[in-house]
């Protein structure tokens, strides 16, 4: 009976970690475009290519559903999300008004200081990042957004934020990665950090609207 009683949480960290190598496996193929937008899954051949259960796969499938990379079609069957330009108009619109929100509660801190060396941390590491491939860079101007709204210590504001990070990956691939790291430029990302660090709420949220505004642009354009 102890002995079973202690199997049975290790064989749900077992479950877990299985369900989570899936969603992480999947999700580099759908971001690299290994999954192409518009691509059908079909859940025996993913569940015999990532040798897991069809249970752990479904449950996997059901994360990146939620995340945005995923779209049910007729009777659920499951595609690679494909987005068309008013969705990604609509995505960087949630995005400036959530970004907008964080860059005001950031001014209006007394004291700034560690949230502007952290997000100066941030932009160093898209820099160096710059030198080591496409996928790094997505990866690092991702970090610095959600630090900006993880600074804020507003729990809803950075989950809703992490809702729309599949959406923001998808966008990418809609544009080509090209095009997705022209949105990358450290500059415009030091533009952010020094209007958040003059205290200026009004300058802040313009900046942050702009900076949302070129990227739909450049991704759609």
């Amino acid at each position: 009976m102890t002995g079973a009683s202690t199997s049975l949480p290790l064989l749900g960290l077992e479950k877990k970690s299985l369900r989570e190598q899936a969603v992480s496996s999947l999700r580099t193929a759908i971001t690299s475009g290994d999954l192409e937008p518009g691509r059908h899954l079909v859940e025996t051949e993913l569940s015999e290519m990532l040798h897991i259960s069809r249970g752990t796969l479904r449950e996997a499938l059901r994360q990146l559903e939620q995340e945005g990379l995923l779209s049910a079609g007729p009777r659920g069957r499951l595609s690679v999300r494909h987005l068309d330009e008013k969705e990604i108009r609509d995505i960087y619109a949630v995005r400036a008004a959530l970004e907008s929100l964080a860059a005001r509660s950031l001014c209006e801190l007394d004291d700034r200081e560690h949230v502007i060396a952290a997000l100066r941390t941030a932009v160093d590491a898209m820099r160096t990042a710059e030198a080591e491939g496409l996928q790094a860079r997505v990866e690092r101007d991702l970090d610095f957004h959600r630090t900006l709204c993880r600074l804020t210590g507003n729990e809803t504001l950075l989950h809703t934020w992490e809702s729309l990070e599949g959406s923001i990956r998808m966008s990418i691939m809609f544009a080509g990665l090209d095009k997705g790291v022209r949105n990358m430029s450290v500059d415009r990302h030091h533009d952010i950090v020094a209007a958040i660090e003059t205290g200026d709420a009004s300058l802040a949220r313009k900046t942050i609207r702009e900076h949302m505004d070129q990227a739909a642009d450049n991704l759609v354009g």
